[in-house]
């Protein structure tokens, strides 16, 4: 599990804010507070509630919302949705699946994301 902290936007179809994210490889989803999802893009219902484990043990939560929000971190725009936790300890958290799909690396040393610049350019073939 790998874990680094950097401020991002956030933009969606309300507004906008900037926000310390939590980069966390441990985590599955990007997850986002209520408050924020709210206050910056359309919350929708998921088709099925997802049954989140947390590192607690025996703990779960049943997440039911979600959003679409782009984020953009060192000049690069990125899209994903987000998973809405009202108890969520950050504002923010940006998780496996979302640097999976960006090509996303955290490099502990240095304590920054490595971002591909390949994969944040539309191609139309």
């Amino acid at each position: 599990m790998a874990i680094i902290q950097k401020e991002i936007e956030l933009a969606g179809s309300k507004g906008r804010e900037k926000a310390i994210a939590l980069f966390d490889s441990g985590a599955t989803y990007s997850c986002i507070k209520r408050e924020v999802a709210e206050k910056l893009g359309i919350v929708e219902l998921l088709p099925k509630p997802l049954e989140l484990v947390t590192a607690k043990e025996g703990e779960k939560l049943i997440a039911k919302e979600r959003v679409s929000l782009d984020f953009y971190l060192n000049g690069y725009r990125f899209s994903d949705e987000f998973i809405i936790i009202p108890e969520l300890s950050e504002k923010v958290i940006i998780g496996a699946l979302t640097l999976e799909k960006w090509h996303m690396k955290i490099d502990f040393k240095q304590k920054e994301i490595i971002i591909a610049p390949e994969v944040t350019k539309l191609r139309l073939l």
